[in-house]
């Protein structure tokens, strides 16, 4: 790719970062949703829950992970209580912390949805070379800590 000219070009490969997460979004979350019976959001928030410390998750750092406000993941985790994919569990050094934990219902659902997620993935990146792939990892955590200026 040659580099960026102008302010527009950043506006455009701005907005064909947007159209592929779009369509990558709405392709895996539909197949998750069909195949597993899980919307993606969930699934990300089971993901997070699982590769937390100890397997527990603060209802804040699940808001920031999947961008959603603490009242939006409290919602969200209310939801997934009652299907019994996740509980809440007190901190037992600060009452002002919940975290979240996976349910065994929860982690089997987890371990369904990773199996079809992944095998989605290696289907949609199979014409994508190692080279690549690791280029678009080190772009991606670049742009995940990028911050503006000033």
């Amino acid at each position: 790719m040659s580099a960026l000219t102008t302010d527009h070009d950043l506006v455009s490969t701005f907005g064909l970062l947007m159209e592929a997460y779009n369509s990558l979004e709405r392709q895996l979350g539909d197949s998750l949703e069909r195949e597993v019976g899980v919307p993606h959001t969930w699934f990300e928030v089971l993901l997070r829950i699982s590769r937390a410390e100890s397997g527990l998750a603060p209802m804040g750092c699940l808001a920031e992970q999947v961008a959603l406000t603490g009242g939006g993941v409290t919602r969200m985790i209310d939801r997934m209580v009652a299907a019994d994919l996740v509980e809440r569990v007190p901190c037992a050094k600060d009452r002002r912390v919940v975290y979240a934990a996976l349910t065994p219902q929860g982690r089997e659902l987890l371990d369904k949805a990773i199996l079809v997620h992944d095998d989605n993935l290696r289907r949609i990146l199979a014409d994508f070379s190692a080279v690549e792939l690791d280029q678009l990892e080190t772009t991606l955590r670049r742009l995940r800590t990028a911050r503006l200026a000033g």
